[in-house]
């Protein structure tokens, strides 16, 4: 129904704002400025190296979160990126022990 109608519709809205229509306007203005839903977050963690770092950090999480400097929205997000750290790293462990262990059985293997 609206094919070929964008043009004119959007020409429409960008008139009726220049005359005020505050409605037009914000919806103008929206779409050139959209709203921001994220801001960037300042909150020093500790060095994570190691999945154990991770303890510390959800430490330094929960007690921002407690005494305000962290949302809790903002609080739940940095402790799943740790939880998804930790997952990775322990991944990443059990990789290299399957690879040990598969070179141990080749290297026995390649004695016999």
């Amino acid at each position: 129904m609206l094919d070929g109608e964008c043009e004119g519709l959007t020409r429409k809205a960008i008139e009726l704002a220049l005359r005020g229509d505050t409605t037009a306007l914000r919806l103008c203005l929206e779409r050139l400025i959209p709203v921001r839903k994220e801001m960037p977050l300042s909150f020093k963690l500790p060095p994570i190296a190691k999945a154990e770092d991770a303890k510390a950090a959800l430490g330094d999480i929960l007690a921002g979160v407690a005494d305000g400097s962290l949302l809790l929205g903002e609080g739940e997000a940095l402790a799943a990126l740790l939880e998804r750290y930790v997952a990775l790293d322990g991944l990443q462990q059990l990789a290299d022990r399957v690879e040990a262990l598969e070179a141990a059985k080749q290297q026995e293997q390649d004695n016999a």
